[in-house]
């Protein structure tokens, strides 16, 4: 192989980190890099984040968003503060959010996992509690965190599957087949895990499919099941109990629990990396597609949202819908909100 081919080679597998749903379009800043030495560019900069990976709002109301370089950011209902290394968060790449039956907040980082305990009046919290010496797992970068109905918490990072069971952290084997069909990330990663509505736990690969665990024995998906792409982000539930699967280079694959329905940029979507699946309260599933916004799906027909309603995130990496129906978007340039079918843009200073 001459230099040419090699230095393109390389050049390639740089461009697939940058602009994959796994590394959300941009490498987490140096672990040195603290949030006391990013206070100025938060400052300069109206956005919450340059990076929005994550929007979750928590029991009480309040508002949690997940950045690419600033830790985790909290909007109270009047300010917004930011927790990363300096105040105790072991983790500047947030890259999930979960929260348990005692309201404990879970946050997966690029540093391990961080937990934030509550105090009695579920007003302020006690402290972190940081996951991120070796002695809990083989490696510190998480991508993925869920807790279950039987407050299990589950955590997916680039060395495999971990579980909590409130005292302690154990390795969770899926039986991957011995053949790798990984790219540049380990095909141990799991970007999502879920639970539906039987109490099944559903993990994604990096390059097997989906896997079922019914507590017992695993189940398979994979593309010679219908699936449209083994290479699985996002997995969703919806309200008549379909199972959704959002991949890497495929687009959206749906089962029913007999067959596999398949929406690509061939039919439906613009692009077929999907970073994130949501169903809102109507029942409209919402995609999101790389470089083409997010589509909301209506059992029918695709609408698609993007700059000519305001939406300036082609690259959209996260959906969340609040509690007074209202929809949010986040991604690559910050915050929106959808309202009267427009997309506004939500920095620091509103509108909230």
């Amino acid at each position: 192989m001459n230099i040419f081919l090699i230095l393109r080679f390389f050049f390639f597998v740089a461009l697939l980190i940058l602009t994959s749903c796994g590394s959300k379009e941009k490498p987490v800043i140096s672990e040195k890099k603290t949030i006391a030495s990013q206070e100025t560019e938060v400052e300069q900069d109206p956005q919450i984040a340059e990076y929005i990976r994550n929007i979750f709002q928590d029991k009480n109301g309040n508002f949690w968003f997940g950045t690419n370089g600033y830790g985790v950011a909290h909007y109270n209902g009047d300010s917004i503060v930011y927790y990363s290394v300096d105040q105790g968060f072991e983790g500047q790449q947030v890259t999930g959010i979960a929260q348990d039956s005692k309201h404990n907040l879970w946050f997966s980082t690029n540093l391990g996992v961080v937990r934030y305990d509550w105090s009695k009046n579920n007003l302020e919290p006690k402290h972190f509690t940081n996951y991120s010496d070796q002695k809990y797992f083989k490696g510190k970068r998480f991508w993925s965190i869920f807790a279950d109905s039987k407050d299990i918490i589950w955590a997916g990072s680039s060395t495999g599957v971990y579980r909590f069971d409130g005292v302690k952290w154990t390795s969770f084997d899926i039986p991957y087949p011995s053949k790798v069909n990984g790219d540049f990330i380990s095909e141990g990663t799991s970007w999502g895990i879920t639970e539906d509505s039987q109490g099944n736990i559903w993990f994604t690969t990096n390059g097997f499919g989906a896997f079922k665990f019914n507590g017992q024995s695993f189940t398979q998906y994979s593309t010679m099941d219908g699936l449209t792409d083994d290479k699985v982000d996002v997995i969703l539930e919806d309200k008549k109990g379909n199972m959704w699967f959002g991949t890497r280079y495929g687009g959206v694959s749906r089962f029913d629990g007999s067959n596999f329905t398949n929406y690509t940029s061939q039919d439906s979507i613009g692009d077929d990396e999907v970073c994130d699946l949501f169903e809102d309260s109507k029942g409209n599933i919402w995609i999101t597609s790389e470089g083409f916004g997010v589509y909301r799906f209506d059992g029918k027909s695709f609408t698609n949202f993007s700059l000519e309603e305001g939406l300036k995130v082609k690259a959209v990496q996260a959906i969340y819908e609040d509690r007074q129906g209202q929809l949010w978007v986040g991604g690559g340039g910050g915050l929106y909100r959808l309202e009267d079918n427009e997309f506004i843009n939500v920095t620091r200073n509103g509108p909230w």
